[in-house]
């Protein structure tokens, strides 16, 4: 029974017609156009930033809306939606690995780390990695919700957030467009700790017992902000001397939004681990871990 539901599981994600014959295109994928990825940036800018202003101005001190159990509904659906693309995704990679080895002769690919790192040039996007790229990109707009809760619970909008939750809607478009290197670490690094992370936003939205796990997160996505910085380093390096990456214009520009994102980062870390936020932390009944932590660790291409 088991061996049939592996096999059904591996069906579904990885090996459905759909999924295996996904095309990303104009006509084909919902939200597939730069005009949708710049007004759906605007709109959630504009949104946020003006139901700010009017509950500050509206609302009394400290006085949040009340929104029940929505915001620990919304962490369980992302993180399951989270959890499918980490699986999906690694048991499709595992099949483009088998169908696609052959071909790698003819782009100095001689390892499944290499293509991992290193798409070969000419690569469309298209088929099951690909398919999982666009489930991605379509779950950073649910998390741009966040946003909202924030504000309608805390009054509290961080011009950092805004900044971190559309870059990563723009990077993950651009990993679609222009068929990017490395994309698949970086969902697969990203998936895996937006599950955890939300699971975690769950459990304790009900109550249930966490204190000391949000430093853990933390240290955590601290690891993969190094790792993303030495595979970084290794897609520049397969570039140089391997005969070039796919799409390594959007990469250089992702890097750029990483650098920056990487500062936010690092000031919140600081911040949070300075002696004055720990007496805070101790302090608080919940503490809330800001998007541009868990953010940062997926603009890693």
């Amino acid at each position: 029974m088991s061996t049939a539901l592996i096999n059904s599981l591996t069906y579904y994600l990885s090996e459905h017609p759909y999924i295996v014959g996904f095309r990303w295109s104009n006509s084909q994928s919902w939200g597939s156009t730069w005009s949708f990825l710049f007004t759906s940036i605007s709109l959630y800018i504009a949104v946020s930033s003006t139901l700010h202003i009017i509950l500050s101005a509206v609302l009394r001190r400290n006085r949040s809306v009340p929104l029940g159990h929505i915001p620990e509904l919304h962490s369980l659906l992302m993180s399951l939606l989270s959890a499918t693309i980490f699986a999906g995704i690694l048991l499709s990679a595992a099949a483009e690995i088998r169908d696609t080895r052959w071909f790698w002769r003819r782009s100095k690919t001689a390892t499944p780390l290499q293509w991992l790192l290193c798409f070969p040039l000419g690569t469309r996007p298209s088929g099951r990695v690909f398919f999982w790229s666009y489930a991605f990109y379509l779950t950073r707009f649910l998390h741009m919700f966040r946003t909202i809760f924030a504000v309608l619970r805390r009054r509290r909008l961080a011009v950092s957030q805004l900044f971190c939750n559309s870059a990563m809607a723009f990077t993950s478009f651009l990993w679609l467009e222009f068929s990017q290197s490395y994309q698949i670490l970086a969902i697969l690094s990203t998936t895996l700790v937006y599950s955890v992370v939300y699971g975690y936003r769950f459990w304790t939205g009900f109550g249930l017992p966490g204190l000391a796990f949000p430093s853990f997160v933390v240290n955590c996505q601290l690891v993969l902000v190094g790792c993303n910085l030495v595979s970084h380093a290794g897609v520049l390096t397969m570039h140089l001397f391997k005969g070039g990456c796919n799409g390594i214009g959007a990469w250089g520009l992702n890097s750029v939004l990483n650098g920056a994102i990487l500062l936010l980062f690092l000031n919140f870390y600081l911040r949070m681990h300075s002696p004055m936020r720990r007496r805070i932390n101790n302090t608080s009944p919940e503490i809330e871990l800001p998007a541009n932590v868990t953010e940062k660790n997926l603009i890693m291409g």
